[in-house]
């Protein structure tokens, strides 16, 4: 996988792009990344990276796949260190594997939790913005898109707030895509409800039907 990012930079990312070769391809470019351990991985500890732990931080340790005889024949041959976190808002445990030696364990930890805001951002993007799928892969087609969606959004906020809807956005979203190519009045839309609002929308003309 080449990638075309900076060295220095910080990489962090689940369990299902854990691989060997890429992270090899990644530690030579000099790139940090942190990464979810999976249960099954043939991991041997074989020192302490901190003895002196930190608040919530179970383990600190410096691990390696494999064992000292195939250690070289393995796609990644080089240390890795392998955090043991206990989170007290989830109330679970979880391990990280990271090439970086230089934080602390508790600001790896915290990297790891700062990529769920991300992904805590895009699910909100798919449910209230309506984003199923980006229409363009380059970063200018996926931007403008967000924008063009955050902006309709935003548009539905402010009549909420502005006529006192009391219903949800949700309801004001269904409303605003059963009427939006029917002329009539916002004040007039407002008063109705998902149940009510086919009342809104014209009879059906035969004439303007096309088949």
């Amino acid at each position: 996988m080449i990638l075309n990012i900076e060295k220095g930079s910080i990489l962090v990312f689940d369990r299902a792009y854990i691989d060997y070769e890429w992270w090899k391809e990644l530690d030579k470019k000099e790139i940090t990344f942190v990464s979810r351990a999976k249960s099954n991985q043939n991991i041997f500890v074989v020192g302490q990276h901190k003895k002196t732990l930190e608040k919530g931080v179970i383990a600190d340790e410096i691990v390696i796949f494999g064992d000292y005889m195939t250690m070289k024949y393995e796609k990644y041959p080089k240390k890795l260190r392998r955090i043991k976190y206990y989170d007290e808002e989830t109330k679970k445990e979880y391990i990280y594997l990271t090439n970086n030696f230089t934080l602390t364990a508790l600001q790896i930890a915290g990297i790891y939790k700062d990529r769920w805001q991300i992904e805590i951002f895009f699910k909100w993007i798919k449910q209230n913005l309506k984003i199923k799928t980006f229409l363009g892969t380059s970063k200018n087609a996926v931007m403008t898109q967000i924008w063009i969606a955050m902006i309709y959004y935003l548009l539905l906020a402010y009549i909420k707030f502005q006529t006192k809807f009391k219903k949800s956005l949700l309801t004001l979203t269904r409303m605003i895509k059963e009427t939006i190519m029917f002329r009539r009045s916002l004040i007039d839309m407002l008063s109705l409800d998902t149940k009510t609002i086919i009342k809104f929308k014209p009879e059906e003309n035969p004439q303007q039907s096309f088949w």
